[in-house]
C-alpha cells in the first residue's frame, strides 16, 4: 500500500513539474506565440504521461488523478479507503510537483494563479475532458491494457487543442494549478466549477463505458 501511495504522490507531482515547468519555458520562449507555447505545454505534459503511466502502472495502477480513483471505488473495482489515500497523495503531490517548479526557475515558491478561466464554454470542455479520459482510460483497459500509456498521453496532448479549457480533467491539476501564476494557471475561485465539471464527466463516463464494455475492465 504504502508504495503504491508514494508512486500516486510522486507521479502526479512529475506530471505538475511538466505541466507548470513546461508552461513557463514555453511562455519564456514563445515571445508571445500563444499557439507556439500551448504545442510545447502540451507535448511536455503528454511525454511526461506516458513515462509515468509507464513507469508507475504495475505499482499503484498509474491513476494521478483523484476522478479516476473515484471510479474505480465507484465501479466496486478500489475500496474507498484506498481511494481515499490515493487522492490525497495525488492533490499532495500536485502541490509539491508545483512548488518545486517555482523554485527551478527562480520563481516565488507560493503563488496564486490570476489567470481566469470559466464560463459555459469552459464548462462543457471540462465534463467533455473528463468524460474522455475516462472513456479511454477504461475502454483501454477492456481492449488492450499495454496500449494506455500511449493513448492516455495522445489524448491528454490532443485534447489540450480540441477543448476550450485546454483539458485539465483532473481535480488535482486544477487545485494545484490555481497555485501558480504562470501560463498553466487558473484563477483559485474559478476551480471549484472546475471541478463540478469534471466529476460530471466522470459519471456521464462511467454510464457510457458500462453501455459500450459492459464490466470487461479491471484495474
Amino acid at each position: 500500500m504504502k508504495h503504491a501511495v508514494f508512486a500516486e504522490f510522486l507521479g502526479t507531482g512529475f506530471l505538475l513539474v511538466a505541466v507548470v515547468g513546461s508552461g513557463i519555458m514555453a511562455q519564456t520562449l514563445a515571445e508571445g506565440n500563444l499557439a507556439l507555447a500551448l504545442l510545447a505545454n502540451a507535448i511536455a505534459t503528454g511525454c511526461m504521461l506516458y513515462c509515468i503511466i509507464t513507469l508507475f502502472g504495475s505499482v499503484s495502477g498509474a491513476h494521478f488523478n483523484p476522478i479516476v480513483s473515484l471510479a474505480f471505488a465507484l465501479r466496486g473495482e478500489m475500496p474507498i479507503a484506498r481511494a481515499c489515500v490515493f487522492i490525497g497523495a495525488q492533490i499532495f503531490g500536485a502541490i509539491a510537483g508545483v512548488i518545486l517548479t517555482h523554485a527551478m526557475f527562480d520563481q516565488n515558491l507560493f503563488q496564486l494563479s490570476q489567470t481566469a478561466r470559466s464560463g459555459g464554454p469552459l464548462w462543457v470542455s471540462e465534463i467533455f475532458a473528463s468524460f474522455g479520459l475516462l472513456v479511454i482510460v477504461f475502454g483501454g483497459l477492456a481492449q488492450n491494457s499495454k496500449a494506455i500509456a500511449a493513448m492516455v498521453a495522445l489524448y491528454i496532448t490532443g485534447a489540450y487543442w480540441f477543448t476550450a479549457s485546454t483539458s485539465f480533467a483532473n481535480p488535482a491539476v486544477s487545485i494545484a494549478r490555481a497555485l501558480s501564476d504562470t501560463f498553466a494557471g487558473i484563477y483559485p475561485a474559478h476551480v471549484p466549477m472546475f471541478i463540478v465539471c469534471q466529476l460530471i464527466g466522470m459519471v456521464l463516463a462511467l454510464l457510457a463505458v458500462r453501455a459500450v464494455f459492459g464490466r470487461a475492465t479491471h484495474g
